[in-house]
Protein backbone atom coordinates (compact mmCIF):
# COMPACT_ATOMS: atom_id res chain seq x y z
CA UNK A 1 0.00 0.00 0.00
CA UNK A 2 2.93 2.28 0.69
CA UNK A 3 3.14 4.73 -2.49
CA UNK A 4 0.43 4.52 -3.76
CA UNK A 5 -2.46 7.12 -4.22
CA UNK A 6 -5.64 6.43 -2.40
CA UNK A 7 -8.45 6.83 -4.84
CA UNK A 8 -11.47 8.49 -4.03
CA UNK A 9 -14.90 6.77 -5.20
CA UNK A 10 -17.35 8.35 -7.55
CA UNK A 11 -20.37 9.64 -5.97
CA UNK A 12 -23.49 7.75 -7.08
CA UNK A 13 -24.28 9.69 -10.40
CA UNK A 14 -21.46 10.62 -11.14
CA UNK A 15 -20.81 8.80 -14.29
CA UNK A 16 -23.90 9.42 -15.52
CA UNK A 17 -23.20 12.78 -15.30
CA UNK A 18 -19.72 12.53 -17.47
CA UNK A 19 -21.67 10.39 -19.66
CA UNK A 20 -24.26 13.32 -20.49
CA UNK A 21 -21.04 16.16 -21.00
CA UNK A 22 -19.43 13.77 -23.08
CA UNK A 23 -16.35 12.56 -20.69
CA UNK A 24 -15.28 9.15 -21.28
CA UNK A 25 -15.07 6.83 -18.28
CA UNK A 26 -11.38 7.10 -16.99
CA UNK A 27 -11.00 10.52 -18.69
CA UNK A 28 -9.32 13.74 -16.12
CA UNK A 29 -11.98 15.51 -14.51
CA UNK A 30 -12.55 19.31 -15.24
CA UNK A 31 -10.53 21.18 -13.29
CA UNK A 32 -11.71 24.20 -10.80
CA UNK A 33 -11.53 26.33 -13.85
CA UNK A 34 -13.59 24.04 -16.00
CA UNK A 35 -16.72 23.30 -14.23
CA UNK A 36 -19.59 23.71 -14.63
CA UNK A 37 -21.42 27.16 -14.00
CA UNK A 38 -23.62 26.90 -11.48
CA UNK A 39 -21.85 23.95 -9.74
CA UNK A 40 -19.30 24.19 -6.91
CA UNK A 41 -16.62 21.61 -6.22
CA UNK A 42 -15.46 19.72 -2.83
CA UNK A 43 -12.73 22.62 -2.28
CA UNK A 44 -15.61 26.02 -2.82
CA UNK A 45 -17.73 27.25 -0.61
CA UNK A 46 -21.40 26.01 -0.95
CA UNK A 47 -23.82 29.07 -2.18
CA UNK A 48 -25.66 30.42 0.33
CA UNK A 49 -29.60 29.90 0.53
CA UNK A 50 -31.35 32.98 -0.18
CA UNK A 51 -32.47 34.70 2.93
CA UNK A 52 -36.14 34.95 2.80
CA UNK A 53 -37.11 36.92 6.06
CA UNK A 54 -36.85 40.68 4.50
CA UNK A 55 -39.86 39.42 2.12
CA UNK A 56 -41.68 37.99 5.30
CA UNK A 57 -41.40 41.15 6.74
CA UNK A 58 -42.77 43.03 3.83
CA UNK A 59 -45.58 40.52 3.57
CA UNK A 60 -46.27 40.83 7.21
CA UNK A 61 -45.94 44.78 7.10
CA UNK A 62 -48.00 44.56 4.13
CA UNK A 63 -51.21 42.50 5.61
CA UNK A 64 -50.69 45.66 8.26
CA UNK A 65 -51.35 47.97 6.36
CA UNK A 66 -54.24 46.40 4.48
CA UNK A 67 -55.86 46.50 7.95
CA UNK A 68 -55.42 49.70 9.22
CA UNK A 69 -56.98 50.68 5.43
CA UNK A 70 -59.91 48.63 6.36
CA UNK A 71 -59.90 49.97 9.83
CA UNK A 72 -59.87 53.64 8.83
CA UNK A 73 -56.55 53.88 11.08
CA UNK A 74 -54.91 55.14 7.90
CA UNK A 75 -57.01 58.80 6.90
CA UNK A 76 -57.90 59.34 3.44
CA UNK A 77 -56.45 62.42 1.97
CA UNK A 78 -53.38 62.22 4.48
CA UNK A 79 -49.73 62.00 3.67
CA UNK A 80 -48.10 58.87 5.34
CA UNK A 81 -43.67 58.73 4.93
CA UNK A 82 -42.30 54.91 4.67
CA UNK A 83 -39.87 56.35 7.81
CA UNK A 84 -42.44 56.83 10.10
CA UNK A 85 -44.81 54.09 9.16
CA UNK A 86 -41.60 52.30 9.75
CA UNK A 87 -41.16 53.73 13.16
CA UNK A 88 -45.24 52.49 13.69
CA UNK A 89 -44.34 49.17 13.00
CA UNK A 90 -40.91 48.63 14.63
CA UNK A 91 -39.04 47.98 11.20
CA UNK A 92 -36.97 50.33 8.83
CA UNK A 93 -38.69 51.89 5.60
CA UNK A 94 -37.69 49.49 3.10
CA UNK A 95 -40.47 47.01 3.95
CA UNK A 96 -42.88 49.61 3.93
CA UNK A 97 -41.68 51.40 0.92
CA UNK A 98 -42.23 48.27 -0.96
CA UNK A 99 -45.55 47.12 0.70
CA UNK A 100 -46.87 50.93 0.02
CA UNK A 101 -45.88 50.62 -3.89
CA UNK A 102 -47.99 47.15 -3.81
CA UNK A 103 -50.90 49.32 -2.24
CA UNK A 104 -50.02 51.73 -5.17
CA UNK A 105 -50.22 49.26 -7.56
CA UNK A 106 -53.81 48.09 -6.06
CA UNK A 107 -55.19 51.78 -6.22
CA UNK A 108 -55.21 52.43 -2.18
CA UNK A 109 -52.29 55.17 -1.91
CA UNK A 110 -50.60 57.29 -4.28
CA UNK A 111 -47.23 58.27 -4.66
CA UNK A 112 -46.50 61.60 -3.51
CA UNK A 113 -42.87 62.60 -4.89
CA UNK A 114 -40.27 63.14 -2.03
CA UNK A 115 -42.98 63.00 0.57
CA UNK A 116 -44.21 59.41 0.69
CA UNK A 117 -47.86 57.93 0.06
CA UNK A 118 -51.27 59.61 -0.38
CA UNK A 119 -54.04 57.30 0.80
CA UNK A 120 -56.92 57.48 -2.39
CA UNK A 121 -60.17 59.04 -1.18
CA UNK A 122 -63.27 57.71 -2.36
CA UNK A 123 -66.74 57.85 -2.11
CA UNK A 124 -70.11 56.33 -2.10
CA UNK A 125 -70.03 56.25 -6.02
CA UNK A 126 -67.17 54.45 -6.18
CA UNK A 127 -68.23 51.89 -3.78
CA UNK A 128 -71.36 51.52 -5.89
CA UNK A 129 -69.40 50.76 -8.61
CA UNK A 130 -66.81 48.46 -7.23
CA UNK A 131 -70.05 46.75 -5.98
CA UNK A 132 -71.81 46.70 -9.16
CA UNK A 133 -68.57 45.14 -10.69
CA UNK A 134 -68.15 42.43 -7.80
CA UNK A 135 -72.38 41.58 -8.46
CA UNK A 136 -71.60 40.85 -12.51
CA UNK A 137 -68.39 38.57 -11.51
CA UNK A 138 -69.74 36.44 -8.76
CA UNK A 139 -73.60 36.55 -9.18
CA UNK A 140 -73.53 34.37 -12.20
CA UNK A 141 -70.87 31.82 -10.68
CA UNK A 142 -73.16 31.50 -7.58
CA UNK A 143 -76.19 30.63 -9.70
CA UNK A 144 -74.39 28.28 -12.23
CA UNK A 145 -72.90 26.24 -8.94
CA UNK A 146 -76.39 26.21 -7.02
CA UNK A 147 -77.83 24.46 -10.08
CA UNK A 148 -74.91 22.56 -10.47
CA UNK A 149 -72.70 21.19 -7.00
CA UNK A 150 -74.20 18.63 -4.83
CA UNK A 151 -75.96 20.29 -2.04
CA UNK A 152 -73.79 18.35 0.53
CA UNK A 153 -70.81 20.41 -0.64
CA UNK A 154 -72.27 23.93 1.01
CA UNK A 155 -72.40 22.06 4.61
CA UNK A 156 -68.70 22.20 4.38
CA UNK A 157 -68.73 26.22 4.13
CA UNK A 158 -70.70 26.37 7.18
CA UNK A 159 -68.06 26.80 9.81
CA UNK A 160 -66.82 29.88 7.66
CA UNK A 161 -70.05 31.58 7.88
CA UNK A 162 -70.69 30.89 11.08
CA UNK A 163 -67.03 32.51 12.23
CA UNK A 164 -68.08 35.51 9.99
CA UNK A 165 -71.00 35.83 12.11
CA UNK A 166 -68.71 35.29 15.39
CA UNK A 167 -66.46 37.94 14.62
CA UNK A 168 -68.95 40.81 13.49
CA UNK A 169 -70.36 40.62 16.35
CA UNK A 170 -66.78 42.02 18.20
CA UNK A 171 -67.41 45.33 16.04
CA UNK A 172 -64.18 44.63 14.49
CA UNK A 173 -64.18 45.62 10.86
CA UNK A 174 -60.62 44.81 9.86
CA UNK A 175 -60.91 41.41 11.44
CA UNK A 176 -64.09 41.01 9.38
CA UNK A 177 -62.50 42.05 6.55
CA UNK A 178 -60.29 38.97 6.33
CA UNK A 179 -62.85 35.97 7.72
CA UNK A 180 -65.54 37.63 4.83
CA UNK A 181 -63.16 37.48 1.97
CA UNK A 182 -61.98 33.66 3.08
CA UNK A 183 -65.79 32.65 3.39
CA UNK A 184 -66.32 34.52 -0.61
CA UNK A 185 -62.83 33.08 -1.71
CA UNK A 186 -64.44 29.53 -0.74
CA UNK A 187 -67.89 30.18 -2.41
CA UNK A 188 -66.19 31.22 -5.62
CA UNK A 189 -63.40 28.45 -5.29
CA UNK A 190 -65.92 25.89 -5.99
CA UNK A 191 -65.61 27.00 -9.48
CA UNK A 192 -62.01 25.88 -9.75
CA UNK A 193 -61.68 28.61 -11.90
CA UNK A 194 -58.48 30.33 -9.63
CA UNK A 195 -57.78 33.82 -12.47
CA UNK A 196 -61.92 34.29 -11.23
CA UNK A 197 -60.97 34.04 -7.48
CA UNK A 198 -57.94 36.57 -7.73
CA UNK A 199 -60.19 39.12 -9.23
CA UNK A 200 -62.85 38.70 -6.93
CA UNK A 201 -60.77 39.20 -4.15
CA UNK A 202 -59.04 42.18 -5.05
CA UNK A 203 -62.27 44.21 -5.88
CA UNK A 204 -63.64 42.45 -2.47
CA UNK A 205 -60.72 44.12 -0.81
CA UNK A 206 -61.14 47.34 -2.48
CA UNK A 207 -64.39 47.94 -1.30
CA UNK A 208 -63.45 47.32 2.21
CA UNK A 209 -61.53 50.28 2.32
CA UNK A 210 -62.62 53.13 4.05
CA UNK A 211 -64.49 56.08 2.59
CA UNK A 212 -63.24 59.36 2.74
CA UNK A 213 -65.45 62.71 4.31
CA UNK A 214 -68.00 60.82 5.97
CA UNK A 215 -68.17 58.24 8.81
CA UNK A 216 -68.13 54.15 7.97
CA UNK A 217 -71.50 52.78 7.62
CA UNK A 218 -69.77 49.64 8.60
CA UNK A 219 -70.53 49.43 12.42
CA UNK A 220 -71.02 46.43 14.58
CA UNK A 221 -74.77 46.37 13.42
CA UNK A 222 -73.99 46.33 9.54
CA UNK A 223 -71.48 43.83 10.00
CA UNK A 224 -73.74 41.23 11.74
CA UNK A 225 -76.67 42.08 9.07
CA UNK A 226 -73.91 41.49 6.16
CA UNK A 227 -72.53 37.52 8.17
CA UNK A 228 -76.08 36.44 8.55
CA UNK A 229 -76.70 36.79 4.73
CA UNK A 230 -73.75 33.97 4.59
CA UNK A 231 -75.90 31.93 6.25
CA UNK A 232 -78.94 32.52 4.60
CA UNK A 233 -77.13 31.89 1.07
CA UNK A 234 -75.73 28.50 2.44
CA UNK A 235 -79.42 27.56 3.63
CA UNK A 236 -80.86 28.40 0.21
CA UNK A 237 -77.75 27.05 -1.63
CA UNK A 238 -78.94 23.51 0.45
CA UNK A 239 -81.82 23.68 -0.58
CA UNK A 240 -81.17 24.58 -4.18
CA UNK A 241 -83.65 27.48 -4.08
CA UNK A 242 -82.22 29.29 -7.09
CA UNK A 243 -84.82 32.16 -6.57
CA UNK A 244 -83.63 33.20 -3.43
CA UNK A 245 -80.04 33.12 -3.55
CA UNK A 246 -80.18 35.31 -6.32
CA UNK A 247 -82.18 37.73 -3.71
CA UNK A 248 -79.78 37.04 -0.68
CA UNK A 249 -76.69 37.67 -3.46
CA UNK A 250 -78.59 40.91 -4.04
CA UNK A 251 -78.99 42.00 -1.01
CA UNK A 252 -75.54 41.40 -0.34
CA UNK A 253 -73.65 43.21 -2.98
CA UNK A 254 -76.35 46.04 -2.63
CA UNK A 255 -75.48 46.21 0.91
CA UNK A 256 -71.33 45.81 0.15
Amino acid sequence: MRGRTARVPEQPGVTDVNRERGIAPGAARPGRGDAVRGEHTHSEAPIPRPVVQRASVRGQILDALRAALVAGELTPGEVYSAPVLGERFGVSATPVREAMQQLALEGAVEVVPNRGFRVVERGARELAELAEIRALIEMPVVLRLARTLPVERWAELRPLAEETARVAASGCRASYGEVDRAFHRAVLGLAGNEQLVRVAEDLHRRSQWALGGEPTPRCRAGLMADAAVHLALLDALGARDVGAVQALLQEHFSGV
